[in-house]
């Protein structure tokens, strides 16, 4: 059974573990990413933003959170699965968690920077209606794809 629960600070460790593994995996840590992993609470919720943990039993698995970006705008980050969790729609909870709760807080648009290795979480934002968009305004040298998510039609 996988819960989803709000980030507390007891969890860095797993936030941390999760999310560089994978950014090591495709050779895409940055200065930027090292920063948000190690201060979570600072980076991401003491700026207005949210982190979601996915959870069974006392194990965390999987990560994401929507970073407070100004005007209305928030950008989905650090989503990820453990490798031996993957397959089970766990990155679909996680993303529908971030969606609402941008909904919830009457956002403007989620947008996402990601790199084109990542062909399953690319399939999986479109599938949710993240549309692709010229990539600018990246903190990452690595993101060579930015899509966003507008609430505001």
């Amino acid at each position: 059974m996988i819960e989803i629960i709000p980030y507390e600070d007891k969890w860095q460790a797993d936030f941390y573990k999760l999310n560089i593994e994978w950014l090591d995996k495709y050779n895409l840590t940055e200065s930027h990413d090292l920063m948000v992993l190690n201060d979570p609470r600072g980076t991401i919720i003491d700026r207005g933003g949210y982190i979601w943990l996915a959870k069974t039993g006392d194990t965390i698995v999987g990560t994401s959170a929507i970073m407070n970006e100004g005007h209305g705008n928030y950008e989905l980050a650090k989503m990820t699965v453990s490798p031996a969790y993957q397959g089970k729609g766990i990155s679909k909870i996680l993303i529908e968690a971030c969606i609402a709760k941008a909904k919830e807080i009457k956002a403007n648009k989620l947008l996402l920077f990601s790199n084109h290795q990542l062909l399953t979480a690319l399939k999986l934002y479109e599938k949710y209606g993240f549309k692709h968009v010229e990539v600018k305004d990246s903190p990452f040298v690595t993101a060579d794809v930015k899509m966003e998510l507008d609430f505001v039609q």
